[in-house]
């Protein structure tokens, strides 16, 4: 799933280049890039497909040109995670119908990549057995509001870290984090799947009847002339829902593979700042040639030739995408969405 904006990342995040297809990390290549080199030990690339909205398209190319034209498809609009995956569905079924599948966003970070590896190899043999829509639960390090949360209930095997989900909970605020993590219950949510067609199927059928139907029909328009019509169209009809509200909170045959392999879905700089390497006063410099007096506790991204001065901060966010800059306190960057609304509206959709 490759559509999202990510306009938290903002200013280096922008409606015509968003953080999936940007070296956020300063590695040298897209998290796009990655997270499909990361698949590679598990999936040849003639089965990848990737899910983006329609402007995207050309950007998925660049950054992985490995792929065919066709393993793109492009959404006429965002409509959230489960018509995203119903989409993806209906090209499947046009190749095979006992696929196994891994759904799983383009922009995070793995930090253990052969653990990562190991988990999804042991998850799509879980559900070839079992007929189970199943997630990866991440093992938390501390209480975190900006995740959602899965509550494990009994092991399936006593041996293995499958268990029953006894509830979903949604972002929660600080005091029920801190009671999440400290009962040792809850994982957060990582929003990466693992199911079969045929379960994930049955689980539209059930839980999304109307999304399913809208899809099944465009089946037969899959690599057809009339397919970006026929899309269009679904599209325009269905409804704008998560996978996770829409089904995982809902269906009886939910399982949590709880995991541990260093995870972030990189929402916020903050998320990036915890995980870059940081200098002796736990200052992240991302990128750029970069002097810091009395700073401490900051990430700062500049253009890698631009040299900057900075004296005095602590606990900030600076970051320069070369027309726009933020500099912003790490405590108040849940207001970055409202300054990219203030900047659209002050300066125009160019700089957003």
């Amino acid at each position: 799933m490759a559509g999202g904006i990510g306009s938290r990342f903002w200013p280096l995040s922008k409606t015509d280049t968003p953080k999936q297809f940007l070296d956020i990390l300063g590695m040298g290549k897209s998290l796009l890039r990655q997270t499909y080199e990361r698949f590679l030990p598990i999936c040849s690339p003639e089965n990848f497909i990737i899910v983006t909205n329609a402007e995207y398209k050309k950007l998925v190319l660049q950054d992985i040109p490995e792929i065919d034209d066709s393993q793109v498809l492009s959404e006429p609009f965002r409509r959230n995670t489960a018509p995203c995956i119903a989409y993806a569905n209906s090209f499947i079924r046009s190749k095979s119908k006992n696929a196994s599948i891994v759904v799983t966003p383009a922009d995070h970070l793995i930090i253990n990549e052969s653990a990562f590896v190991k988990a999804i190899k042991d998850g799509i043999e879980f559900t070839n057995k079992n007929q189970s829509l199943l997630t990866l639960g991440i093992k938390p390090h501390k209480p975190e509001t900006g995740y959602g949360y899965i509550q494990v209930g009994e092991k399936i095997n006593k041996k293995e870290s499958f268990n029953k989900v006894k509830t979903f909970t949604e972002k929660p605020d600080i005091e029920l984090a801190t009671v999440f993590f400290d009962s040792g219950e809850f994982f957060w949510n990582s929003g990466i799947f693992i199911w079969t067609l045929e379960s994930i199927d049955k689980a539209f059928k059930s839980y999304l009847p109307e999304v399913q139907s809208l899809f099944k029909a465009l089946d037969e328009k899959i690599g057809g002339a009339d397919e970006v019509k026929a899309l269009t169209e679904t599209y325009t009809e269905c409804k704008n829902i998560s996978i996770d509200y829409g089904i995982m909170e809902k269906a009886d045959n939910v399982v949590v593979q709880t995991v541990s392999f260093g995870w972030s879905d990189l929402g916020t700089w903050s998320s990036l700042y915890e995980y870059s390497a940081q200098d002796k006063n736990s200052n992240a410099v991302i990128r750029g040639k970069v002097l810091l007096y009395d700073t401490k506790d900051s990430v700062i991204n500049i253009p890698k030739d631009k040299v900057a001065v900075i004296q005095g901060l602590e606990n900030y966010i600076v970051v320069d995408s070369g027309n726009e800059l933020l500099i912003c306190p790490k405590d108040h960057e849940q207001q970055i969405r409202q300054f990219t609304t203030d900047v659209k509206t002050e300066f125009g959709d160019n700089h957003v």
